[in-house]
């Protein structure tokens, strides 16, 4: 569709918008385009819905005029149409298929716009289409809301009686009656109430209590926000409302309702200002000292906001007066805060002490000092109020007054005696505060012509110097200059003398605070009366370090021109103003710096790290600032402590524009670090494509070898790889230097597949052939190893899919890829190679210990019986390792019972021994001393047995006492007598009689005694 303007094609906009249908019609027999669009997408369609024309709608309409066709609004025709109130022209639309759920970008339907435009008739063509009336736009607001927000009572009726639901809320909790009673509509109110009453098809329309029962009961006077807030609170605050108030009062709406910070509607009323409306609910029972949540009363709110009138009606109702609200305030505190004079004579009518504190101990005097009234600090003070009394910070009303630049204030309160050099808690005086707030300088200048003591330091040693420099205020200080002790005398016990052991010295120096926070006016009057211009803070900053970091120019043009130095240190890492301008981007403030001929300035200056303002410029990826320096000469081949040179730095973040000027300056991309590191190296290492790709390409082939390997032999394919970096890899592998396994034994594919970065794994098997699978590292394990010992299953699948190796062994421990895994329990793995991979299950390591066994030897119950199900050879479930041990032994000695139960269900036998003569029962024993005692217990119930042997006991861990306890046994085997044990249960209850041996005890014997014990 061609979009045009109305200036461009007028004919048929024209012909419509003069209401003309034979000029129309003549336009759309001349092919005339009838969907063209406007600038705003809107068509001839729309400019006839507009209009109402139903006849021009028509003709349109059959000449193929889209129906629906929506503009940069999303509203169709239809939408037009409704707007305009024209039932004609929606009756047509809707006779050709007009989309009447159609919704433009606020989600707005053609029933919201009938609904706000009061087009009834039209809302009752559309009605009927509709499956819901109570579809929502975007803020969740149902037709019935913009009705009853608009005020029309007729469109509400209508929808209500077509199934509006008169409870729906929108996306903030409110209901249409919300609206009405917002906008004052009681016409609608009624409506709603009217509607309520006659939709309860039980109700006797002759019963008023059953009536007013109902109402009550109902959501429609009661219902709230998202807030808390009912109708009743938003009638009693607006400015129309109150003959809707009286409608809520008489249907029962609750008076004393409270929303979600504790606010009743009389809270409302109080705070609008709404004398009539307070009135009307004080007389229908509202609560007159109910607490919101932060324990304000409504005479708490009327106080705050000037409402003398409900102030006194709250009074003449017995609201209390001396009631503590938010931190404890009474509202004579908040009248008097907020400067309301009248307020504060009918509420000093009461009798209490006027001095009583809030929470924070500031008495009333106090609220009035911070608030500025000065007519109602003077009825205060002249009602006795104690302008001496301090707060629980220690501060008078003088201090509240100076902070605040209440000039009269100060003025009236020293008159009346006040303390003027009274301390605070944090030992600031009011000179500190009205230095720190005072602007234009009248209430310092007062202050300091009432004897105001400049001398006087807060506990971290700052005087109101301090405090004027900190905040700017250009016209206290000169007052300080003028005034009796001369501004170079103060400032010389101000903090210049920063290393002197007084124990009252600041921190830093004014001139600090000024330069800091970029107050050039309070820097010029400092400078003016002052001998040193580097100052140092105690970690050895200079105000024109600090400007610099901060980047405030105006100031370090000031400081450089009054001779301060750009290359002082500071005292922890010995940088200067020149790394401070660098590392924090100030391009502007580095020139000035560069360009101050009058002492030799060292463009590459080393910090304690070795860092030039280069380097630390390229970290941090300042360009201007970078450009600016090697403008000035800076060196691109310094080194820091680390061997690291500024193109380090923007490999490591990938600064293009930083590498590219750098390399520009004839940067080497082969200088290497401490660890044998080249750029290229950590640009691989960090994923920097954009900054690889511009390293690589300024590498000289006859140099590419002195850059491929670090200390530990590994290239930046390596690092790469092992980070998972696709793009790089990719950019390096179209280098030819690294289409060969060189370095580190310990290949690029070991370290994806050992990081799980299948894709890199796949680049390299397809750039460097399926060969790279079977490559191993110094101790001959392959990348299979690594991928089984790391659990990555995708990345054992994929090496095994070309051609890996699955037996292969190391050349270590001689373990195979299995065995990496069965040892660290990688039970995916495990699966894969026993099931996938067929890996040969009779492998035996140094130690001749299989899978089986190391995957029991560490408590892999898992990883043992996914081996397990794979074996059904008895030689192998008994295969013994190097200690004799087999899977059994071993699976026993680290409790895996399903283990040695799967054992034992395929042929495991119990009698083996292993290299101490132990058997797999014997196995079980902590140690050797518990598994010896074990042996004798057993040979003594079971002599007759073969489980264990007088054999199978290590002779020198007998002592003699043992071998000659039963002198006299009738069972003696290598000089160790036992004596016949008794039995230990009755025949029938014990399965271990020394007649009956174990072995000889069949499945299908049955232990009939539940109290059996067994071995």
């Amino acid at each position: 569709v061609v979009v045009l303007s109305v200036r461009v094609h007028p004919s048929l906009l024209r012909a419509i918008f003069n209401v003309d249908p034979d000029e129309v019609r003549a336009l759309i027999f001349k092919k005339e385009d009838v969907n063209v669009q406007d600038n705003e997408k809107r068509t001839p369609l729309h400019a006839a819905a507009y209009l109402g024309d139903a006849e021009i709608i028509e003709l349109l309409i059959l000449s193929g005029a889209r129906v629906n066709a929506k503009d940069n609004k999303w509203l169709t025709p239809l939408h037009r149409a409704v707007a305009s109130c024209s039932e004609d022209a929606v009756s047509v639309l809707l006779k050709h298929s007009a989309d009447v759920n159609a919704r433009d970008k606020n989600w707005q339907t053609p029933l919201h716009v009938a609904a706000s435009n009061k087009a009834v008739r039209c809302a009752e063509a559309l009605v009927p289409l509709l499956s819901n009336v109570n579809v929502s736009d975007r803020a969740g607001r149902t037709a019935l809301h913009h009705a009853a927000f608009s005020g029309h009572v007729e469109m509400v009726k209508l929808l209500l009686s077509r199934g509006a639901n008169i409870n729906a809320f929108d996306k903030k909790d409110r209901r249409a009656i919300h609206w009405a009673a917002y906008m004052g509509k009681t016409v609608v109110i009624l409506g709603y109430l009217y509607i309520r009453m006659h939709t309860q098809t039980y109700i006797d329309p002759l019963s008023d209590v059953v009536v007013n029962e109902l109402i009550e009961a109902g959501a429609c006077v009661n219902q709230v926000n998202e807030r808390g807030f009912s109708a009743l609170h938003f009638a009693s605050s607006s400015r129309q409302g109150a003959l809707c108030q009286e409608l809520l009062l008489a249907n029962g709406a609750h008076v004393n309702l409270r929303s979600k910070d504790g606010k009743t509607p009389l809270h409302m009323a109080a705070a609008h200002g709404r004398f009539s409306r307070s009135q009307a609910l004080i007389q229908n029972g509202a609560e007159i000292d109910c607490e919101d949540k932060s324990r304000n009363s409504a005479l708490h709110i009327a106080a705050r906001y000037g409402h003398e009138l409900i102030i006194t009606a709250l009074i003449n109702h017995g609201a209390d007066m001396t009631k503590r609200g938010i931190h404890g305030m009474f509202p004579l505190h908040l009248a008097a805060l907020s400067g309301f004079s009248d307020c504060c004579r009918k509420l000093l009518s009461s009798g209490f002490d006027i001095d009583t504190a809030d929470d924070f101990g500031r008495t009333c005097l106090h609220a009035a000092a911070a608030g500025g009234n000065l007519e109602c600090l003077n009825l205060l003070l002249n009602t006795g109020a104690d302008f001496n009394r301090k707060d629980q910070f220690g501060r008078t009303p003088l201090h509240y007054a100076s902070a605040n630049c209440n000039y009269q204030c100060v003025f009236a309160l020293v008159g009346s005696g006040a303390s003027i050099n009274e301390l605070d808690q944090r030992g600031c005086s009011p000179l500190h505060y009205a230095a720190a707030a005072d602007t234009d300088g009248k209430c310092v200048e007062y202050l300091l012509r009432n004897n105001a003591d400049l001398g006087v330091r807060d506990r971290q040693g700052y005087s109101a110097v301090h405090y004027a420099s900190a905040y700017g205020h250009t016209f206290c200080l000169e007052l300080v200059g003028t005034n009796t002790m001369p501004l170079k005398n103060l400032m010389d016990t101000s903090g210049t003398d920063i290393l002197s052991n007084s124990e009252n010295q600041a921190p830093v120096s004014p001139l600090h605070l000024a330069a800091y926070h970029g107050h050039c006016g309070a820097l010029e009057v400092l400078l003016s009366s002052l001998l040193d211009v580097d100052v140092r803070s105690p970690e050895g900053r200079t105000p024109l370090s600090l400007a610099c970091s901060r980047g405030h120019q105006e100031c370090v043009s000031l400081l450089i021109h009054h001779g301060a130095s750009p290359m002082a240190r500071d005292f922890t890492h010995k940088r200067t103003a020149i790394h401070a301008a660098s590392m924090n981007g100030h391009s502007e403030c580095l020139r000035l710096l560069m360009g101050h001929n009058d002492q030799h300035i060292s463009v590459d200056v080393q910090d304690t790290n070795g860092q030039t303002p280069l380097m630390l410029a390229v970290l941090s990826g300042h360009t201007e600032c970078v450009y600016s320096l090697l403008s000035q000469g800076a060196s691109v081949e310094a080194r820091d402590r680390w061997g690291r040179t500024a193109l380090h730095r923007g490999a490591v973040t990938g600064q293009e524009e930083c590498v590219e000027a750098l390399l520009q300056r004839g940067a080497s991309v082969c200088v290497r670090d401490i660890r044998g590191r080249s750029p290229i190296h950590l640009a691989s290492a960090c994923g920097r494509v954009g900054a690889l790709g511009a390293l690589l390409q300024a590498t000289s082939t006859s140099h590419a070898h002195t850059h491929l390997t670090d200390n530990q032999g590994y290239t930046p394919l390596h690092w790469a790889c092992y980070n998972g970096y696709d793009a790089c890899v990719e950019v390096l592998l179209d280098q030819e230097a690294f289409r060969k396994i060189q370095g580190n034994s310990f290949s690029p594919l070991h370290c994806a597949v050992m990081n799980d970065n299948e894709g890199v794994a796949e680049m390299l098997i397809d750039s460097l052939g399926a060969a790279i699978v079977n490559t191993t590292d110094s101790k001959g394990r392959t990348p299979l190893h690594a991928a089984a010992f790391s659990d990555h299953v995708e990345c054992v699948s994929l090496l095994l899919s070309h051609g890996a190796q699955a037996n292969m062994v190391d050349t270590h421990t001689h373990s195979t890829p299995l065995m990496m895994a069965a040892l660290n329990g990688q039970t995916n793995a495990v699966e894969v190679l026993v099931s996938s991979a067929k890996a040969d299950l009779t492998l035996q390591d140094n130690s001749r210990n299989t899978a089986l066994h190391l995957a029991c030897s560490k408590g892999h119950e898992t990883s043992a019986l996914l081996i397990l199900e794979k074996i059904s050879d008895r030689n192998l479930i008994n295969c013994t390792n190097a200690a004799l041990q087999t899977p059994l032994h071993v699976a026993a000695r680290n409790g895996l019972t399903v283990v040695v139960q799967e054992l034992l269900g395929k042929g495991a036998s119990v009698l083996a021994v292993d290299e101490n003569g132990y058997t797999p029962a014997l196995a079980c024993a902590p140690n050797r001393d518990v598994a010896d005692c074990l042996a004798l217990i057993l040979n003594s119930m079971m002599p007759t047995s073969p489980m264990v042997t007088i054999a199978a006991l290590p002779a020198l861990s007998l002592t003699r006492t043992v071998i000659n306890h039963h002198p006299s046994s009738n069972h003696i085997s290598k000089g160790v007598a036992f004596d016949t044990p008794p039995p230990l249960r009755p025949d029938h209850a014990s399965y271990c009689r020394p007649d009956r041996p174990l072995s000889s005890v069949s499945a299908d014997d049955e232990i009939i005694d539940s109290d059996s014990e067994t071995y």
